[in-house]
């Protein structure tokens, strides 16, 4: 009878072995076709004006490239700083128009590559858990030692407005007076999300195998590519075309709900009432479901990319990166 039971026991492993490395290896998926209204904004910015990279030494060996657009006019002690965080697939540049418009407002904006993407790191990738939180605190730090006597305000927009809520729910978001998220990814799970978006392709098998995995500590595979980005292929040398595993999940809030109770700072949300990834209707509900008093501004007449890109977005979210200081 044991050897018939070690036999079946054998057998059942060997199986989920299979299935696993199955889909692992043919669980993939193919991006949509570039998408239009992700792209089509872009083309009417003018990037003639962009700030020139600079780079910060990082504790994780390779440095973090970051722009940064001066207060209009200069000022040797600014009141507000804003810590600015791009969107899936994109990189600092990505942010010209509202981070002009900021310093245009005295409001001067430090906005990082995030590592995986631009000139900060590997493309797509990370190389570890948290490297993401350790960047930041490292921008933090830099940034508090040129501008010793300002409030520091997070921005995030899209991907990076669903970091930004992660990151304000950590200990670094205490050094942050308020948090301003555009358009944020609150993760394919909550109700803002719209299952028919065309612009990120996950690799679901792939992503089920990964997290069978990590819950019996095997990391072996986390550097595999579980998302891919409908991005315009003209651009390829700039934008990030797919994330590894490790990326996806530390450039994300991973729990929208468990992040917005505990976030330190303030926190305001706006987005545009034409967003194609995300309900703009549903932003308030959701959020007021889990913590009362969070202002969500919808601002007509706005797709998702437009929030940055348009004019019409800048008064509201001035006043939101203002607060009510």
């Amino acid at each position: 009878m044991l050897r018939v039971f070690l036999i079946v026991v054998c057998g059942v492993l060997v199986a989920i072995v299979a299935a696993l490395a199955g889909m692992i290896v043919f669980g993939t998926n193919t991006p949509a076709a570039p998408l239009a209204s992700i792209i089509a904004p872009f083309a009417k910015v003018d990037f003639s004006d962009l700030p020139p990279v600079q780079t910060l030494p990082a504790r994780g060996g390779t440095p973090i490239a970051f722009r940064v657009w001066r207060e209009k006019p200069p000022s040797p002690d600014p009141q507000l700083v804003v810590i600015a965080i791009h969107g899936s697939s994109a990189l600092s540049s990505s942010l010209h128009p509202l981070a002009k418009a900021l310093s245009a407002e005295g409001i001067p904006v430090y906005a990082p590559d995030i590592r995986g993407h631009g000139q900060t790191g590997v493309r797509g990738d990370i190389d570890y858990p948290g490297q993401l939180d350790d960047d930041l605190a490292d921008l933090v730090a830099a940034v508090r030692a040129r501008h010793a006597n300002a409030k520091l305000v997070l921005l995030g927009f899209s991907s990076g407005g669903g970091y930004a809520l992660h990151a304000a729910a950590t200990p670094l978001g205490k050094s942050f007076a308020r948090a301003v998220l555009l358009s944020p990814m609150l993760g394919p799970r909550a109700p803002t999300y719209r299952p028919t978006q065309a612009w990120a392709a996950p690799y679901i098998p792939r992503i089920i195998a990964l997290m069978l995995l990590d819950r019996v500590g095997i990391h072996a595979f986390d550097h595999l590519t579980v998302l891919a980005f409908a991005i315009n292929p003209q651009r390829a040398d700039i934008l990030t075309s797919h994330y590894s595993w490790l990326l996806t999940r530390a450039f994300a809030t991973n729990d929208y709900a468990a992040d917005l109770r505990n976030a330190s700072p303030p926190i305001a949300v706006l987005v545009g009432d034409k967003d194609e990834l995300f309900d703009a209707g549903k932003f308030a509900p959701t959020i007021d479901a889990v913590r009362t008093g969070i202002p969500v501004s919808i601002i007509p007449g706005l797709g998702h990319i437009e929030i940055t890109t348009d004019p019409r977005a800048v008064p509201a979210i001035v006043a939101a990166v203002r607060g009510a200081d």
